[in-house]
């Protein structure tokens, strides 16, 4: 069948309809859900029971670089900057060190047992060396799964950052591809560049976008995700196009955005989440479709030998060397190793050999097609299972609440209180955002003048007004009375 515009809609939507019943019920019997929307994308495609004929690795890169800016700007939004800090330099050291690692580590080895130069085979190496946001985040997340320590800011935080770094080693290796008389070092400028311009510009964008959030009037509570959604496109093709990384840049911003008192802000978290998953749905039934399962099976042997290298050998190297200064427990280290998943990202980036027209583009993507498959269905199954052996899972009765259930928990707290603005009160006429109001503390109602006022983040706080206040605990009104009261609280 021929995708046409009469009938895109509707094989879209009953393709999205099939992945999210049938993802729904897929844990059940332990099956990743990213797995089963890229075995219904096959079973739709050319080879498969729908015979839709999609061999476009145009429009694939083009909605797989759309689905990376939402999952990556929906992965930074949740991040916790209170439980990342602690870890950053771990998290840092994987994401750039660590990714540098395994690729070398599994590039040699492809060049060893393949017919590939060294920079194809350091090309191939670049395109799986970083784990998968996508897969981190959505097994994680859908598996409850709590984790000792601090595994799991460490973990999402790596997935979140170190796609940018693999990019740059893609592009840079497939330049020497194209043109190995430049030689490697000429490969350092560009990581430089792409690094810190995509660093310094989504810090950059983050709090500009911080300011236009707070201080546009829109009107309608529904058009301030739109608008998170236009600065985050906005900060990616800005910083792409000044020859920064624009992943790093999203990722940064939204890891900014997420941390700072935002009008709206559940709105705008909830909304990119429901995007991000719509995004990976997408993702992964594109990739799909773009595969032939026929051309896949001569690369099988040679497609397992490469991802069982990858999975055993290249990224516990890659895990141990760069956290060699660290202080860190070795079972940490080999759980760390184990979440090296690979999902979608490596198979977008394995359409740039195919587009710049790379002898060996199609072997490279049906191999990076097989890695990530059996890195989901490998390590994505049995994280639990790993996480138990290793002793480094929490009991159920002690899980913590995940921070993106913190932030929609807006109800209920175990204790309520009023408190009555006065005329001189540091609170006059300014907006609930700017009074940084803590965490512990929720404003359910406003009563002025005889009447109710439902409070959102723009609301101006009148002189008289009774603010209904909800409080975790007790002593929460001690940080509430300092808010309204210390005037260094609105700097």
């Amino acid at each position: 069948m021929n995708i046409t515009i009469e009938n895109i809609v509707l094989i879209g939507s009953l393709l999205l309809f099939i992945s999210i019943v049938v993802g729904k019920t897929s844990y059940k019997f332990g099956v990743p859900t990213l797995l089963l929307f890229l075995a219904i994308g096959m079973l739709a495609g050319s080879d498969g029971i729908g015979r839709i004929n999609f061999d476009s690795p145009e429009i694939a890169q083009f909605i797989g670089i759309v689905s990376l800016n939402f999952i990556l700007f929906s992965g930074g939004l949740d991040t916790n900057w209170k439980a990342v800090k602690p870890i950053l330099k771990e998290g840092i050291a994987l994401s750039t060190m660590g990714v540098f690692l395994t690729a070398v580590s599994l590039g040699i080895f492809v060049y060893y047992i393949t017919d590939f130069t060294i920079y194809e085979s350091l090309l191939l190496g670049s395109i799986v060396s970083s784990t998968d946001a996508a897969a981190v985040f959505s097994i994680l997340r859908s598996k409850s799964l709590a984790l000792k320590a601090n595994l799991r800011p460490t973990l999402e935080l790596e997935s979140g950052s170190n796609d940018p770094m693999a990019y740059v080693l893609t592009i840079a290796f497939l330049s020497l591809v194209m043109n190995p008389e430049q030689g490697f070092f000429s490969i350092i400028p560009l990581f430089l560049q792409q690094m810190i311009l995509g660093g310094a510009l989504g810090f950059g964008f983050g709090v500009l976008s911080k300011i236009i959030i707070n201080r546009i009037k829109l009107g309608f509570e529904g058009l301030y995700p739109v608008l998170a959604i236009s600065l985050m496109f906005i900060t990616f093709s800005a910083t792409d196009f000044v020859g920064g990384n624009g992943f790093l840049a999203i990722y940064v911003c939204a890891v900014y955005l997420g941390n700072q008192d935002l009008i709206h802000k559940n709105t705008i978290l909830k909304m990119f989440d429901g995007l991000a998953w719509l995004m990976q749905i997408v993702l992964f039934l594109t990739l799909g479709l773009l595969v032939f399962p026929k051309q896949i099976i001569p690369y099988v042997g040679i497609g397992l030998l490469i991802s069982l290298f990858l999975i055993f050998i290249a990224r516990p190297v890659g895990v141990f060397l760069s956290l060699m200064f660290f202080k860190m427990r070795l079972r940490r280290r080999f759980y760390i190793s184990w979440v090296g998943l690979r999902g979608a990202v490596p198979i977008v980036f394995a359409t740039y050999p195919l587009l710049a027209g790379v002898d060996k583009a199609n072997m490279i993507f049906n191999i990076v097609f097989f890695i990530s498959v059996t890195s989901v269905l490998l390590q994505g199954t049995t994280l639990s299972i790993v996480a138990k052996w290793l002793h480094v899972a929490l009991p159920e009765k002690v899980k913590p609440v995940a921070m993106n259930e913190r932030y929609f928990l807006d109800l209920p707290k175990s204790a309520m209180k009023e408190i009555e603005i006065p005329v001189n009160s540091f609170a006059v006429n300014k907006r609930i955002i700017d009074l940084h109001f803590p965490e512990s503390a929720f404003i359910t109602m406003i009563k002025r003048n005889g009447s109710f006022v439902r409070p959102g983040g723009s609301t101006l706080i009148q002189a008289h007004d009774v603010l209904v206040i909800l409080l975790d605990k007790e002593e929460s009104l001690a940080q509430v009375n300092e808010v309204l009261t210390d005037l260094k609280s609105g700097l």
